[in-house]
């Protein structure tokens, strides 16, 4: 019998209020039910943002480095159960179990960089114009922050969010999607044994209806999402017209270049990682290869050899390389792009483009083979719009220039690489490629917790997670004047 999972409000596990659920399956098995998990509504979230509203007024009062003893005690938990961990996202997921250590890790890395950085939380201070005056600043938390993240990076992506959100001295309402609920409340968990008081952190599962209570709540000052650009959009617009501040991380439909100079199976593992990994469903992942002219045969040649080799099968299995989509309709989403692929123009589908069911392994899964077209123009579908799967599009250009061109005509602006031994090359790039970030001899995927991460164009609203710049996000400045000259002195005035 699948077991009945629930909400964590103010320090407990509690049902829906309406006792409502869904189900949450393996993507490997479609027959292996994880659990069921509550459905919530605005009921649920009203009791979620009420306990982190009333454990907001002592949070906020903890010193930020006691604030930080916890969050490093969350890593040491995190590493003590890593493989545990690891293994209950890949059953909710599907991706290989040495993919989610890695989600593990980056949330281990994020765990001990926001605990350091509680004794950083540097102001600004500055001379006053005035004697006999003092004019500082300083960070102050915000209130109570709605989180709200995509299935893919279940336990890393919150990390980016919640920890330093934490670590500011606020408190958080946390919904987690509904294709990967579980690592939510393994995450309540961690944070539960890792000392975080009750009503600090709180998780409320369910889908739209939950999230929307969330960005509308006005107890919720804050809305940190990450997800598609569509679902971004509205939430920009839902939150703005409440002035409440909004980071937003979507969508990316981003391209790796390789020059004819490039250290080629350098580049072709990388298009391989990059594309593949993941099972291409990553905001970041390689979803165009824009090949120079010059090398563009063979280059295509020796991708298709080695995407041919790539083991796939349910990512608990030792040796997997591949897992499955994440479910049936994601599924159909790449089913139907390749066919919009099949019909634009010159595009051939020269590898893959169907459901994997060739094997024991993979015949009662969400399993989509990796799937490579080539010949593609920059106009196609295929080449400007996310699809979020094993499918990746090859166009040719004619020089750096060229290759520089393409990369940048997409609505969207995550991530880039380019492969190349000419370091002027490198340095071209870096400044005209339209991206919030850019790879020089590595895959579009790999980013580190401890730098910023995000994108321009449709891909972000100009915030950053990761590293120092998710502070600027969970904090405030507050600007104070200290005068002690014992009479009334006029700033902003003409005191010349």
């Amino acid at each position: 019998m699948a077991e009945t999972f629930k909400n964590y409000i103010n320090g407990a596990w509690v049902d829906s209020r309406s006792g409502a659920s869904f189900e949450n399956r393996n993507p490997a098995d479609r027959d292996d039910v994880i659990g069921t998990f509550p459905q919530s509504d605005a009921t649920d979230v009203e009791a979620a943002a009420r306990a982190a509203a009333e454990a907001y007024k002592t949070w906020r009062l903890i010193p930020a480095p006691k604030r930080g003893d916890m969050l490093r005690a969350a890593g040491d938990i995190l590493v003590r159960r890593k493989d545990e961990l690891a293994r209950a996202m890949t059953r909710e997921m599907g991706k290989p179990v040495f993919e989610t250590k890695g989600d593990v890790q980056e949330a281990i890395d994020t765990a001990y960089y926001a605990a350091t950085e509680t004794r950083r939380l540097f102001g600004y201070n500055a001379p006053s114009e005035l004697a006999n005056k003092v004019n500082l600043s300083f960070r102050v938390p915000i209130g109570v922050c709605g989180i709200i993240t995509a299935w893919n990076f279940p336990m890393a992506v919150p990390s980016w969010k919640i920890l330093p959100a934490l670590a500011c001295g606020n408190t958080i309402v946390y919904k987690p999607s509904e294709d990967a609920p579980h690592s939510g409340n393994l995450m309540a968990e961690v944070l539960e044994e890792a000392g975080i008081p009750a009503g600090v952190f709180n998780v409320v599962h369910g889908a739209s209806e939950c999230g929307a209570a969330i960005v509308e709540h006005p107890e919720i000052r804050v809305i940190g999402f990450t997800g598609s650009t569509v679902v971004g959009n509205e939430i920009a617009s839902r939150a703005g017209a409440m002035n409440k501040k909004v980071s937003l991380e979507m969508g990316g439909k981003n391209a790796q270049i390789v020059m004819p100079d490039a250290d080629l199976n350098l580049a072709l593992e990388g298009a391989l990682w990059g594309a593949f990994g993941t099972t291409g469903q990553r905001c970041t992942a390689t979803s165009r290869l824009i090949i120079h002219e010059a090398i563009y045969d063979d280059f295509i040649n020796r991708l298709i050899t080695k995407a041919g080799k790539i083991k796939i099968g349910p990512g608990l299995e030792e040796g997997t390389e591949m897992g499955p989509v994440i479910n049936e309709k994601q599924l159909k989403r790449v089913e139907e792009y390749v066919r919009i692929g099949r019909e634009e123009d010159k595009a051939v589908c020269i590898l893959g483009g169907d459901r994997a069911t060739g094997s024991q392994d993979t015949a009662n899964g969400w399993f989509f083979l990796p799937t490579i077209f080539i010949d593609v123009t920059r106009d196609m579908r295929i080449a400007r719009e996310e699809i979020f799967g094993p499918v990746l599009s090859i166009l040719k250009a004619r020089d750096l220039s060229d290759a520089i061109d393409i990369l940048n005509d997409t609505p969207y602006g995550l991530s880039s690489s380019l492969y190349t031994a000419n370091v002027n090359d490198a340095f071209r790039a870096i400044r005209d490629i339209e991206a919030g970030i850019t790879y020089i001899n590595v895959p579009t995927i790999g980013a580190e917790a401890h730098m910023p991460f995000g994108g321009v164009k449709g891909t972000g609203n100009g915030h950053r997670e990761g590293g120092w710049t998710a502070f600027d996000i969970f904090t405030e400045w507050k600007t104070v004047y200290i005068d002690y000259s014992g009479s009334l002195q006029r700033a902003q005035i003409d005191n010349y």
